[in-house]
Parts: C-alpha cells; sequence; structure tokens
C-alpha cells in the first residue's frame, strides 16, 4: 500500500516534536512570558523583578522607598534549515521522511537554542569550583548547591547543566546507588537524576570561558569607595551593575565573563544582610579597553553596601588586590526562573500553498515549501524565532571545570 502523501501540517508537528525533543537548555527555564508578546523579530516585553525591604527596629515606622527593577526581555533571533528535495520524498513514510530531513534539521536549531541560552554564563556572577579542573567528587557539586543557599535560592527546581566530562563525573558518583532507573539514567542518558539538590543534565553546548591576559596578573582597584545606590545601578544585564575603575592593568586584555574577586569585599545574605564568610564574586559584563594599564569595567553585581538590595559588606579600599578566575568551563547551577526562552509564531507567508505552524509548550515551528524556477528545484524550509534571556542572575551559580 502507497504512503500517505506528507502535508505540511503532518512536517509542522514532526519537527515541534522533534525541536523538543533535542533540547537540553531549552527545557529546563522559564517560558511562560510567550503570550505578552504580540508582535515579531524586535518585539520587546518589560518584565518588573520583586521589590526588596529591610527589617526596621522598634515601634516607630519606618517608611521605606518602593524600588521597582524592570528587565527587557527582547525577541532578537530568527534560525532557520533549509533543503532541496524531489516530490518523490513526500511520499515517503513519515518514519522515513523525518530520519532523513526533519530531525537532523531540528537537531541544528535546537543545539543553536541551547549554545544561546548556555551563553548567558557571562552575566553570571557567583561562581565555584576551580578553573581547569573539572567538578568530580559530591563536594564539589554540592558547593553550587551551598551557594544558592546562602544566596536564599529556592531549593525546588533547581538544575545543573554540565558539560561531558562534568556530566560523566557525576554519573559516575552514582553508578553505585541501589536505583536502577536512576543509574540507566546516569548511564545512557543526558540526566543522572538528583545530585547535590539538583536535576542533572549534560549539554555538550556549555561554554568554555577562555579568561582575558588579566587573569595571570591580576589589578588593583584605582580609587576608594567606589559604590553606588540601588536608584542609579543599571538593570541592562536583569541584575545591577556599574563601573569599577582599576589599574595595574599593564596590556592585559580584559573579556566579558572574566570572573574575579576584590580584596576585603565580602557577600551578604541577600535577606539579613549579614556578612558572609566569602568575597563576592564579580563578572566583567563587558570587553573593555585597557589604556595605560588602568580600565573602566561594567561590573555585575553593582557594588551596593546599605539598604533592601545590599550586595556587599564594604565599598572596595583603594588599591584593593582584584583576583581574576583563569579559564573556565561554565557548567551551570541554577533555579528555573534565572533564565527566560521565548519562541514566538512566525506568519504563514500569503504566497506559499504549502505551509503549515505549529506551536505547544511554549514551542513554535513553522514549515514553507516553494519551487524555485531557477534553478528548477522544490525546496523547504523550517524557522523558529525566538529570544534568551538572563531574567535573574542571582538565582544562578557557574560551576567552574
Amino acid at each position: 500500500m502507497a504512503n500517505t502523501l506528507i502535508t505540511p501540517d503532518i512536517i509542522a508537528k514532526e519537527a515541534l516534536m522533534q525541536l523538543e525533543n533535542n533540547l537540553v537548555m531549552g527545557k529546563l527555564v522559564h517560558r511562560e512570558y510567550r503570550s505578552e508578546f504580540k508582535g515579531g523579530q524586535g518585539d520587546s516585553i518589560s518584565i518588573r523583578k520583586p521589590v526588596k525591604f529591610v527589617a526596621s527596629d522598634g515601634a516607630t515606622r519606618v517608611n521605606q522607598d518602593v524600588q521597582e527593577a524592570k528587565t527587557t526581555f527582547t525577541i532578537d533571533k530568527r534560525k532557520h534549515v533549509s533543503w532541496k528535495f524531489s516530490t518523490e520524498d513526500l511520499t515517503l513514510s513519515v518514519e522515513q521522511y523525518s530520519e532523513r530531513y526533519i530531525r537532523p534539521a531540528m537537531i541544528a536549531l535546537s543545539n543553536q537554542v541551547d549554545s544561546d541560552l548556555t551563553a548567558l554564563y557571562k552575566g553570571i556572577f557567583q561562581n565555584v569550583g576551580t578553573a581547569g579542573t573539572a567538578p568530580s567528587t559530591f563536594i564539589n557539586f554540592g558547593e553550587a548547591s551551598m551557594r544558592l543557599d546562602n544566596s536564599a535560592v529556592p531549593t525546588e527546581d533547581r538544575r545543573l547543566v554540565l558539560n561531558p566530562r562534568a556530566h560523566l563525573y557525576a554519573a559516575d558518583l552514582l553508578k553505585g546507588l541501589y536505583n536502577p532507573e536512576l543509574v540507566k539514567g546516569a548511564v545512557r542518558g543526558i540526566s543522572v537524576g538528583p545530585l547535590a539538590g539538583f536535576e542533572t543534565y549534560m549539554d555538550q553546548n556549555v561554554k568554555k570561558h577562555t579568561a582575558g591576559t588579566w587573569s595571570a596578573a591580576g589589578g588593583a582597584v584605582n580609587g576608594a569607595s567606589q559604590n553606588v545606590t540601588y536608584a542609579n545601578a543599571v538593570n541592562t544585564y536583569g541584575s545591577t551593575s556599574q563601573t569599577l575603575v582599576v589599574d595595574g592593568l599593564s596590556t592585559n586584555t580584559v573579556l566579558a565573563g572574566d570572573k574575579f574577586t576584590i580584596a576585603g569585599v565580602y557577600a551578604v545574605n541577600p535577606v539579613s544582610k549579614e556578612t558572609l564568610d566569602f568575597l563576592q564574586e564579580f563578572v566583567v559584563l563587558t570587553d573593555a579597553t585597557v589604556a595605560t594599564g588602568a580600565a573602566s569595567l561594567t561590573i555585575s553585581p553593582a557594588i551596593i553596601i546599605d539598604g533592601a538590595f545590599q550586595t556587599v559588606s564594604a565599598a572596595p579600599a583603594d588599591n584593593a588586590v582584584i583576583t581574576v578566575s583563569a579559564s573556565y568551563a561554565a557548567n551551570l547551577a541554577f533555579h528555573k526562573n534565572a533564565f527566560g526562552l521565548v519562541t514566538v509564531p512566525l506568519a504563514l507567508p500569503d504566497g506559499a500553498a504549502f505551509k503549515a505552524r505549529e506551536s505547544a509548550n511554549g514551542y513554535s515551528v513553522r514549515v514553507v515549501k516553494d519551487y524555485d524556477i531557477d534553478s528548477d528545484d522544490d525546496v523547504i524550509r523550517l524557522d523558529i524565532m525566538y529570544g534568551v534571556k538572563t531574567l535573574y542572575p542571582e538565582l544562578a551559580c557557574v560551576l567552574k571545570g
């Protein structure tokens, strides 16, 4: 019996299923903002972030200013895969056509989405682990959980996304557990199940960050009392940020994603504001220009020394030593709401007869086929349009490897 002719609806449904099946990071992040986008590429929405307060002493009422943070989420990515095919190809079974064309196409697109999401590590300031050494013990993985605990991150919906080497070590830790289903996942799949309070996954798109050359020598703060109020902090990256003037860099380079600490500047509990027993980590948000050994760095978080949005124990002293992390693999430990992904439906072109669009579970794929009279070929394309965003960097931590 002849196979059923493959229709655009069948291709769109199969493509959507393959997209979702092949995503890793794309299935682990927040995806609930899609309904708020009404337009196409370049469309943006403003997202309000939670208000923070501090507790006041005594019976006398102390009024506090309400400071609402916002961050902008933009649909700015359009990706597609296109290929030529013959009319006979459309008589293949759905399974054959998917195996030959749709699945490889959607692997490429899902890989791109995951790559864009893992690249958001550059805006994450919290980090633990040893640069250049893959985490391999329970303590190594537990450090990331402890750092999120110290930052008052909710314990539910935590994820840990590892590169292949760190994933191998995590699976090795769990292989001896008496839990057949967990062991099967650890040995065969991209998920190794619960580890140190995280649901743990492998993604080959986890980035390797090559640090600027200042990582070997560090630098120093140039000028005391470089701190800002929350109202003056820039929120472009989903968190507070500021400019920090440093010197002692010689001719070294400073790159976005470089992570560092400042002597004497400790982290604080975001709720109680008590000083913690480790230095606050900072991240450079944009590449910096070094001139005569000095530079103005855009860093996150901003150095805020009091109030509801306090981030550090004290402002850095003049000439406070800066210690910079070496190059590292950016494994990601995070709460689901740290990062966001939105895919939006693309418009169906009026001039194409063979077309379809399928949306479900926060994802959307469009298929269009047309005839190219110049080359005498039938061509087909699968498109997705989406945006990624760091929503709450304070809910994430880089586990360096």
